[in-house]
């Protein structure tokens, strides 16, 4: 999760009102479930579900009020299902006069929190190791092309008496790319390897979460 959202839908009167968060602690996650708790203090009920870690190694989720395994757990699990991590959603329901049954209940709770995550940014973090690329400007050319073919993702380009070009490659990825920069240059390129740093596409964009290069 890395911008939250709110979505909303009705059902039989009912209003579901779905808010997203991204969270990196038990404690961040408790906060927020309870500034929305006092923001919709009015409502019915504030069911709420939070993952934290990489691995979703910590799970919660609260009916708050509603039929044992009707709201939280469902909601837990559209998060499980779909790879989330570090987020916490809060669905709000203001009674619309017309019970909705368990089954109906489930799918109510269920599909807001998908249209809670629909309004919300995801991003998949990878891991990749910051390589930067010294070069003259007669194998620019040649490292650009082979950069472009395999996908690599370029965080910036110096131009000075020399081009320094830096780059974030998956691990997989290393051997190939540094051999075929190697040839394509004739050895004349310098490769420096740094650290291995967190990234993602974000709207097209590269985003480092720990620095590289």
């Amino acid at each position: 999760m890395y911008k939250g959202g709110e979505g909303e839908i009705t059902e039989k009167k009912s209003r579901f009102i779905a808010t997203v968060r991204p969270v990196e602690s038990e404690e961040e996650a408790a906060e927020f479930i309870a500034a929305m708790k006092k923001k919709y203090w009015d409502a019915r009920h504030n069911c709420s579900a939070f993952v934290i870690g990489k691995n979703q190694e910590l799970t919660r989720c609260s009916d708050d009020g509603e039929p044992a395994q009707t709201a939280g757990r469902p909601m837990l699990d559209v998060l499980l299902r779909e790879g989330i991590t570090n987020a916490a959603v809060v669905v709000t329901r203001y009674f619309g006069g017309t019970l909705l049954g368990t089954g109906g209940l489930v799918r109510a709770y269920q599909k807001s929190v998908q249209e809670g995550l629909a309004k919300s940014v995801i991003i998949e973090k990878m891991q990749g190791k910051s390589l930067a690329i010294r070069t003259d400007y007669t194998g620019l050319g040649k490292i650009q092309y082979i950069l472009a073919k395999e996908n690599i993702p370029v965080l910036k380009t110096a131009y000075t008496q020399d081009v320094e070009i830096c780059v974030i490659v998956l691990p997989e990825n290393t051997e190939k790319l540094a051999a075929e920069i190697t040839e394509g240059t004739k050895g004349t390129a310098e490769l420096i390897w740094g650290k291995t740093a967190e990234f993602a596409v974000i709207d097209g964009e590269i985003k480092i979460f720990e620095k590289g290069c």
